[in-house]
């Protein structure tokens, strides 16, 4: 069990050495740093525990009591950050640290003014002074960790449909291991409440310690979200300096759509642009570079292709997609299909399977049968 933990606790600290080496450095991988290195912390406090240190150094008892305070703060921030486009960290969202802070400002008495044999007094619950506080705590660390897991987890449902917004393409855009991250965070809390409930509420005797589950979990979520942590890169920015610059721009729009007549103009022009140019094309289109070339903020495309096509840039660009594949087929009747999806813009064969059965209602195969058997049904 110790080679267990001890592997843990490196890890954790040679990942924060990873994130704090990587070139270009972002507020999620700053972030992520950080957390990852408050876990660390939080293990090596528990493994001292474990191992008999808090009674041999007992200035280190209750050093990491209000660590878990922390978990749920920078679990949300992370997925906050690492869905947006932000490249300063917001003033207001040190608030989300006060909790914390104030149970360490709390327990400073304990800290500074009790004495070695005092604190392990303290410890074995023979002293009471902190009794009713450690319930206290305990409860508000577990509140505390459920509602971040929940609204961390409500951020990646609200990016969701950014991303179509946004992207013509999500092969590489997953949002999944973020998820998963932010559901085994949930789930460790809610199996603290359970155990906690049970052992401390009911007086249930577990003929083990059911602590040594929750941080073995944890161990292993350390190597999930070092690995895709580090690989992670911000969704909706390709570069912090790029999107710096345009942020005069779409700030500019923010607050006042284009005009009704302005708005057809574009739209027609957009439409022009489309099938003379072809960018749908390019397999990892965004809405900020087709924006860029039509000299628009996103803002004011996104708007237009809204209101006009009545659906989000994703299904706006893929149906010139689906059409282009269905020319190609025509015309070029001894290519595979996949080639000539690919070729139309599509990223893959699973992608293009899916936006063409939801565009034309059968599959690719399917629907150029039908044509080729009733040329008039095009």
């Amino acid at each position: 069990m110790e080679v267990i933990f001890i592997s843990g606790i490196f890890m954790s600290f040679f990942i924060v050495l990873l994130l704090l080496t990587k070139k270009n450095k972002t507020i999620p991988d700053k972030l992520l740093a950080v957390w990852i290195a408050v876990i660390g912390v939080h293990l090596l406090g528990f493994y001292f525990n474990q191992v008999g240190y808090w009674e041999k150094y007992p200035h280190l008892i209750g050093i990491t009591a209000p660590i878990p305070l922390f978990h749920g703060p920078l679990l949300y921030l992370y997925s906050l950050y690492a869905l947006r486009s932000e490249t300063r960290f917001r003033c207001l969202d040190y608030l989300h640290f006060v909790p914390g802070i104030a149970a360490y400002l709390y327990m400073s008495s304990f800290f500074f003014f009790y004495s070695p044999e005092e604190k392990i007094l303290v410890d074995k619950g023979e002293i009471t002074d902190f009794i009713a506080f450690s319930y206290v705590l305990l409860v508000i660390i577990l509140i505390s960790g459920m509602t971040y897991a929940l609204l961390s987890y409500r951020l990646t449902i609200r990016y969701k449909k950014k991303i179509k917004d946004r992207f013509s393409y999500n092969e590489d855009i997953s949002l999944n291991w973020l998820r998963y991250c932010i559901v085994s965070i949930g789930l460790i809390f809610l199996s603290a409440v359970i155990v906690f409930g049970l052992r401390d509420g009911l007086n249930i005797t577990f003929p083990f310690n059911p602590e040594y589950i929750l941080y073995i979990i944890l161990i292993i979520l350390i190597f999930y979200i070092g690995y895709f942590g580090i690989k992670h890169e911000n969704i909706f920015t390709n570069s912090p300096v790029t999107e710096n610059k345009k942020k005069t721009t779409e700030e500019k729009y923010k607050n006042s759509g284009v005009k009704s007549e302005e708005a057809a103009e574009k739209y027609k022009h957009l439409l022009q642009y489309m099938q003379k140019e072809k960018p749908y094309l390019q397999p990892k289109l965004s809405l900020s570079e087709l924006a860029k070339k039509l000299e628009l903020s996103t803002n004011q495309l996104s708007q237009i292709i809204n209101q006009h096509a009545g659906i989000n840039f994703y299904d706006f660009v893929n149906k010139y997609r689906v059409e282009e594949f269905l020319y190609k087929a025509e015309n070029n009747k001894n290519y595979s299909l996949l080639a000539l999806a690919l070729d139309a813009g599509f990223n893959s064969k699973s992608s293009f399977n899916h936006i063409f059965k939801k565009e034309k209602g059968l599959s690719p195969s399917q629907y150029l049968a039908k044509i080729e058997e009733n040329p008039k049904q095009k």
